[in-house]
């Protein structure tokens, strides 16, 4: 019994002085474990042999990404937007029953941005369409009365003015400079929520969310939030730079499902100097016929290139310039160019008689030619509801027509005109050739003047219609 006891004594005795020796020697400090834990992630290949040939990047620390200053300069400078209508009062008791009601009411809210001390604004133009009024909110909540300077419905652009000085503004940046992977905000007012501030990365770049024809540019598309009520407002870099105006989302249900897009700032600054400078906006052209290369043309055609723009026909500063049918162009200005919209929306960031360099290749070759960029007339036929362009000798010969002009798209929804189905020949019987002549004709009409235009269809078929 007495011998049992000593050995339990002995057995403590061992377990205590090995406890200690592990408290005291071996077990490490939580602060000192931890300090290990992080280097071993951030010095991990210091632990590797050099000559291992393994490449490791550096753990990054989402610390280092301060989005507060960014944040803190673009609230102050996006504003909350409200399309507003005038109704006229109930003239009868059955007017009132339909629901007509007099006053005002607001039709529609987005966000804008504040790019001059003093009042100019840039926002969607479908935030603003058919407004009788349009109210500005500032992030102070300071209340004005907005004036609609111009749009451009076809990059959805819209350009506003509130009378005030010293007011906070976001300058524009480079939109060609900005990379796949770089941290940007968005801030607007989705659903009412002023001041609204979300982060993401730039998902892709040259997005093209409606067809060749529409005349939109190619979109930044970012996985920062953006819902109904953002449209209008700021996506910015980390630096607080403009970079993009946000625009559309892709949804199933009309929410944020993690897909948004945004105006490059290239384009919308661009147009936003045309409508201060001129009053409206200077389309400039290329002048070739195109589309983007696929897999089907590589292997039909045996190109020894995947991506670029394939030049199906030449006109204007393009033929000039020496361009021809069958180049392969894969460069503007340094800028590579993988595909049709990459081409089409750097052009929309430039004026008629500009000088842009095209780098292309043909029979094999690369080489690199100077074109003049000439100007794209366009025309809004409002009693119609289209717009029309200048039509090429090429495309008329596709409507068996010596003249005529372009159908570029409708101006609502109302309208269904299939594209390239259809050309104008002629206004109230007389010939038209050009957005000139089409001009001159509807300058010349009174304003509840009956209006004829004669279309004319692939097959040579031709109708009037009376607007």
């Amino acid at each position: 019994m007495k011998r049992n006891l000593q050995l339990l004594l002995v057995a403590f005795l061992a377990s205590g002085i090995s406890l200690f020796l592990y408290q005291q020697y071996l077990l490490p400090n939580t602060d000192a474990a931890q300090q290990t834990r992080t280097k071993s992630i951030v010095k991990i290949e210091d632990t590797l042999p050099q000559d291992t040939g393994v490449k490791f990047v550096k753990h990054f620390n989402s610390s280092d990404a301060d989005f507060t200053q960014a944040a803190k300069k673009t609230v102050h400078a996006v504003v909350h937007v409200k399309n507003v209508s005038i109704g006229r009062a109930p003239r009868t008791i059955q007017e009132y029953l339909r629901g007509m009601r007099g006053g005002r009411a607001v039709q529609g809210a987005g966000s804008g941005v504040i790019i001059t001390e003093d009042g100019y604004i840039v926002t969607n133009y479908h935030v603003i369409k058919d407004a009788s009024e349009i109210e500005v909110t500032l992030n102070n909540n300071r209340n004005y009365k907005a004036k609609l300077i111009g749009a451009e419905p076809n990059s959805d652009i819209a350009l506003l003015k509130i009378e005030a000085e010293g007011l906070e503004y976001l300058t524009f940046g480079d939109s060609n400079d900005t990379q796949i992977g770089e941290w940007v905000l968005a801030v607007g007012n989705p659903f009412n929520l002023t001041s609204t501030v979300t982060a993401g990365i730039i998902s892709a770049k040259g997005r093209n969310l409606g067809g060749e024809t529409t005349g939109l540019p190619s979109f930044i598309q970012t996985d920062a939030a953006i819902n109904p009520g953002n449209s209008g407002g700021a996506l910015v870099n980390i630096n607080g730079e403009l970079i993009g105006i946000n625009t559309a989302i892709t949804s199933q249900t009309g929410s944020y499902i993690g897909y948004g897009f945004a105006v490059p700032s290239n384009n919308a600054r661009k147009i936003v100097e045309d409508l201060i400078e001129y009053g409206n906006v200077k389309h400039a052209i290329l002048g070739i016929q195109a589309a983007t290369i696929n897999p089907n043309m590589v292997e039909e055609n045996e190109l020894n290139i995947s991506q670029g723009v394939y030049v199906a026909g030449v006109a204007d500063g393009a033929k000039q310039a020496g361009l021809k049918k069958d180049d392969l162009i894969t460069n503007i200005d340094g800028l590579r160019v993988r595909k049709l919209e990459d081409l089409t929306s750097y052009v929309q960031t430039k004026r008629p008689n500009d000088v842009v360099s095209i780098t292309f290749i043909r029979n094999g070759k690369e080489q690199t030619t100077e074109v003049k960029l000439t100007e794209f007339e366009r025309l809004r036929i409002v009693k119609a509801g289209i717009e029309v362009g200048n039509a090429s000798k090429e495309y008329l010969k596709y409507f068996k027509a010596e003249n005529g002009v372009k159908i570029l798209g409708t101006l609502n929804d109302r309208i269904n005109i299939p594209d390239d189905q259809f050309i104008i020949t002629r206004i109230d019987d007389q010939k038209i050739s050009s957005v000139k002549d089409v001009k001159k004709i509807i300058q010349n009409k009174a304003e509840n003047e009956k209006t004829k235009i004669t279309f004319k269809d692939r097959l040579g078929r031709e109708e009037s219609y009376y607007f």
